[in-house]
């Protein structure tokens, strides 16, 4: 069922030695472009990376070289509104997409066709991985896949085959993520401490890098500091400009 592979995702990093086709990558892809696009925009590019000089720059920049250098498969996601200024061109018209709007519309598009892939690569058998370390080196990551001004790339993707398959961690509580006709503060007050103990027993028993840790701990370390505050220069650069 669709809900079971839903349920039964986890990251995968050590894949065995089997190179996806591009027969294969082609249709992951195309199963990916029939996520929902808001008015039709189809605001999103991939760049399938088979180059080896290419991947080795990608595992470098990205810090993920284990990630980059042994998957069947290595994608990079991106934010397009060029091919949407060329298709604006044939009308003898221009676009605007230096808006926060537009934004907002280019990463959920990227978003859903991305995740559209991954649930079409698990559905095959295969494993995947999410890889923010692309927005570690935007501006040398564009240099290297070529991409021009109004294309920015925001995350890659490993695919492979498994060597073996992660314990599925335990999110939180759907009790703390629905809300019923308006947002509710105060249940996390209950609901948090629980979940912390429910993680933290998750990440002392499992299969590998066991730790003492809770999710509020990681959570609070993770974001008490602004991350990767070169993007906003990187967008303009490219276009993106939050007007």
């Amino acid at each position: 069922m669709v809900l079971d592979l839903l349920a039964s995702h986890s990251s995968v990093r050590d894949y065995e030695d089997v190179t996806l086709s591009r027969e294969t990558v082609e249709r992951l892809v195309s199963a990916g472009q029939h996520a929902a696009s808001s008015h039709f925009v189809q605001a999103y590019s991939v760049i399938h990376v088979t180059d080896p000089a290419k991947r080795e720059a990608l595992a470098e920049l990205s810090k993920n070289p284990k990630q980059f250098l042994t998957a069947g498969a290595a994608l990079v996601f991106c934010m397009d509104f060029r091919r949407l200024t060329a298709a604006a061109g044939l009308q003898n018209e221009e676009i605007v997409y230096s808006n926060a709007e537009a934004l907002v519309v280019g990463v959920t598009d990227t978003a859903l066709f991305a995740q559209n892939v991954a649930v079409a690569a698990e559905s095959e058998g295969y494993g995947i991985c999410y890889i923010g370390g692309v927005r570690n080196a935007p501006e040398e990551i564009s240099e290297v896949l070529g991409l021009p001004e109004g294309v920015a790339p925001l995350y890659g993707m490993t695919i492979g085959v498994p060597k073996f398959r992660n314990e599925v961690k335990p999110r939180l509580p759907v009790a703390s993520i629905l809300h019923e006709n308006e947002y509710n503060s105060e249940k996390y007050e209950e609901q948090l401490p629980e979940y912390d103990r429910t993680m933290n027993d998750y990440y002392l028993n499992r299969g590998s890098n066991r730790k003492d840790a809770t999710w509020s701990g990681d959570m609070a370390a993770f974001l008490k500091e602004p991350r990767r505050m070169h993007l906003k220069e990187f967008l303009a650069k490219q276009g993106f400009r939050f007007e």
